[in-house]
Formats: C-alpha cells, structure tokens, sequence
C-alpha cells in the first residue's frame, strides 16, 4: 500500500484528490494538508511514502519546502500545478522531485503519476511533458558531459543503481541527472531518452 499525503491549498482540489486517489486499491490517503508547516507537522509522526505537494503554497513555495526543509531520507515528491511552464519543471527536477502533474491531469494518470513516483521512475503527466517538449525540442548539445554520461548508460539499459556504481556517484546524484537529462531532452521516460542516442 502506498502512504501518501496531498498538499494543496485549494480546499475543492485538495478534497477531489483524496476522493480520487483514496479510492484506488494500492493508495492510502493518509493526510491531506493545506502547507508546508502542517506537512512537516505530520512527517515528524507519520509514515509516508509519497507527498502529491502543489508548486506554489503560502509563505513558502512547494520548490523550496522540497529542497530546504523535507527530512532526509525523504519520501518520494510528486508535484502539482494548475497552469504549469517549462521553466517552473525543469526547476522542480532538478530540486529532485519524482515527477510533475498538471492539475488537468485525468484520475488514472494521477494515480499512475503517484505510482510512478512510488516506483522510483521520474514521471510527467501528458501536458507536462508536452509543455517540455515545446520549450526544448530534443538536443544532445544541451546536455552537460556528466548528463550525457549517463544517457549513454541509460541507453545501454543499465539501472540508476549501476550507473552510480560505474560512474562512482552516488544514486540520488544519478537520479538527479536523469531527471535534468529528461527535462532537458523533452521527453519523459527513459526510454524516450534512449532512442535520442545515435547507434553506432
């Protein structure tokens, strides 16, 4: 069962999602809140596997809540906004969230989003990584050499888990950098990513 907590400061949105996700088989809606004070609160006594946390809170924005104040280790972030842009994505990823939503999203793909997330697996919902695609279309040049060490272990079908080991990094590093090369590249799975690497 995965335990997860939403935080969204729209009483109406907040509400429909637990509906939505309270009523899956494999998710257990164990808070939901409506900032960052209340999350931290809850985190301090509850076990959670995953927060669904909206972009802009008050008094402190769901990007900073993410990089400054989530204890470590942390659950998985999946975050949320109503009308998103590429900049606010690519900036969520590489603060190290699990994946973006846009609150068009349908339930299933929420659900499969919160999953996702779960699994580990960076995860954009349709409009999200439509928004990416259209900011940067595909292109290996935008890619740091670090980043496209790793695409190229990516593309050989290596685990985040080997690429760490094999580049002598640390997993949540390689994780960020998968998350910024899928941000980068337009594309949101890794196997999206992959076909971008020409073959010898």
């Amino acid at each position: 069962m995965i335990r997860l907590v939403i935080v969204d400061d729209q009483a109406l949105v907040r509400e429909g999602m637990f509906l939505i996700l309270g009523a899956q088989p494999d998710i257990e809606v164990v808070a939901a809140v409506e900032a960052g004070p209340e999350l931290l609160a809850f985190l301090a006594t509850g076990e959670v596997d995953v927060i669904l946390l909206d972009l802009y809170l008050p008094g402190m924005d769901g990007i900073t809540l993410l990089r400054e104040h989530l204890p470590r280790p942390r659950p998985r972030v999946l975050m949320l906004t109503t009308v998103g842009r590429a900049a606010e994505i690519q900036r969520a990823l590489a603060a190290g969230a699990d994946g973006f939503v846009l609150k068009d999203a349908t339930g299933e793909e929420l659900a499969a989003a919160v999953r996702g997330a779960h699994a580990g697996v960076t995860t954009l919902s349709a409009s999200a990584g439509r928004l990416l695609a259209r900011a940067r279309p595909p292109g290996l040049e935008a890619l740091t050499a670090r980043e496209r060490e790793v695409l190229d272990l990516v593309a050989e079908g290596l685990s985040n888990q080997d690429i760490a080991r094999t580049l002598g990094l640390a997993e949540r590093t390689v994780k960020a950098h998968v998350s910024n090369v899928l941000a980068k590249l337009g594309v949101t799975s890794r196997t999206q990513a992959a076909r971008l690497v020409p073959r010898d």
